[in-house]
């Protein structure tokens, strides 16, 4: 019997010992609810789920950028709804002064109206901002000079962010969008010529049956349709047919011809704008809409008019504004917003004191209706996408957090029974620990 070392005491110390670190480690689980609470928990675990904290805190703060500019984008929107208003109003003062029940008095009072309401446009694009950002008055959007013989013939309509300040498109040379075309073999001395028998046409679906008409009452007809084509005759000449769209989507189907319509099913395709542009950067176009794909002025667009031309476009700057939308570098989103102020819109000088001048009026404001709508319908699909991103981040978010969840957070049953086992270890530990230390004392009975 030995008494300096008593091994079986110091092997029950040992154990109980590790009982109540395994049972220290188990109350810091069920009281934190994690399974790591330290890198040595779980140390590849410990770094995988800490990347996804990042990407999940990172989705968190894209959704709210992305609510963010909702609020921007209705903020907008919400002042051009506004300046619509006026400019239908504007449209309906064009049209009384038109009228000549107006005498010069009348008219220079509507006068006083349109000028008003000039001026309030102006306000709205000069002051409409959100959190200071200004986002009417075309400071929100890519800005470019035209210069050259044919620059009143190019309109810049906008960019991405790609396109970068100082970049230069100096086109030598553009071929217009064309439409379909089509023209009966036939030709008509004047416009009072009647068609012959049988001269019937079938335009995108719609039939026409019009013998004994004349070619004037025909063109009517086909255009009082509303089928999308615009028919014309020039005296001497064939019937023509021309769909009111340009380029590879303008879609005229014609068949059925018979009597003077002979020929007229034959169609020549429209084709979209083309251009000659130094460097030869790549571009794509639709109708007369010319986008560039690659250099310094990526995103570029741009429309022609005119059979062709020449011109230099010189980007001035790039105001758009990049919603971040990701949780990782360059996750964004560009928006722009072109300027809707009196001048952009083409209604500055407004002038209703004459009948000639207030009907010339009616299609300026018209046009600047038009291009307002096109304006609220882009911020509209803006805003359309960016709740759709909130949702996409959300799901993202939700998965990510599950995924988190189940490598860092502890299951409490299984740690319950983990603890109740360690907990009854080191009780029982502590008993044999006590039995162990008596051991020794049994040789004090040898010395009696």
């Amino acid at each position: 019997m030995r008494i300096n070392h008593n091994i079986s005491a110091l092997n029950t110390f040992r154990q109980l010992s590790l009982n109540n670190s395994a049972t220290t480690k188990s109350l810091e689980k069920l009281s934190s609810g994690l399974r790591i609470n330290r890198a040595g928990d779980d140390a590849a675990g410990l770094a995988i789920s800490e990347k996804m904290r990042g990407q999940i805190r990172g989705l968190n703060q894209a959704a709210s950028n992305a609510s963010n500019g909702i609020s921007l984008i209705q903020t907008a929107e919400g002042a051009l709804n506004e300046t619509q208003s006026i400019l239908q109003r504007m449209r309906e003062l064009a049209v009384q002064a038109s009228n000549d029940t107006n005498t010069a008095a009348d008219r220079a009072e509507i006068q006083k109206e349109i000028d008003q309401l000039t001026q309030e446009v102006d306000r709205i694009g000069n002051s409409t901002e959100f959190n200071t950002k200004k986002l009417l008055n075309g400071g929100a959007s890519v800005s470019a000079s035209v210069s050259g013989a044919d620059a009143a013939r190019v309109s810049v309509i906008g960019g991405s962010a790609e396109t970068q300040v100082g970049a230069s498109v100096e086109i030598t040379a553009w071929t217009a969008a064309t439409a379909d075309t089509a023209s009966t073999t036939a030709t008509f001395a004047t416009g009072n010529t009647v068609l012959a028998a049988s001269s019937t046409i079938t335009i995108n679906g719609t039939s026409f049956n019009l013998e004994g008409e004349t070619v004037q009452n025909a063109i009517n007809t086909i255009n009082e349709a509303g089928l999308g084509v615009i028919a014309t005759y020039t005296t001497g000449g064939e019937i023509v047919l021309t769909s009111d769209t340009v380029g590879s989507k303008s879609n005229m189907v014609i068949s059925g011809v018979g009597g003077d319509f002979a020929g007229a099913d034959t169609v020549t395709e429209g084709a979209d704008a083309s251009a000659t542009i130094t460097g030869t950067p790549g571009y794509i176009s639709n109708g007369n809409t010319i986008t560039i794909t690659s250099g310094d002025a990526t995103g570029l667009q741009f429309s022609v008019s005119g059979a062709t031309g020449a011109a230099t476009i010189t980007v001035n700057s790039n105001g758009g504004l990049n919603m971040h939308i990701g949780a990782n570098e360059n996750q964004t989103m560009y928006i722009s917003i072109s300027d809707m102020r009196a001048s952009a819109l083409g209604v500055d000088a407004i002038d209703v004191t004459s009948k000639e001048s207030a009907e010339a009026s009616i299609k300026t404001i018209q046009e600047a209706l038009n291009l307002a709508s096109s304006e609220r319908s882009k911020l509209g699909a803006y805003q359309n996408r960016l709740e759709h991103t909130i949702n996409n981040l959300g799901t993202t978010s939700e998965n990510l957090t599950a995924s988190e969840s189940r490598i860092r957070d502890v299951d409490m049953a299984s740690e319950m029974m983990e603890f109740t086992k360690n907990n009854i270890l080191s009780q029982a530990a502590q008993a044999m620990l006590a039995q162990a230390n008596q051991q020794p004392q049994s040789v004090l009975q040898l010395l009696q």
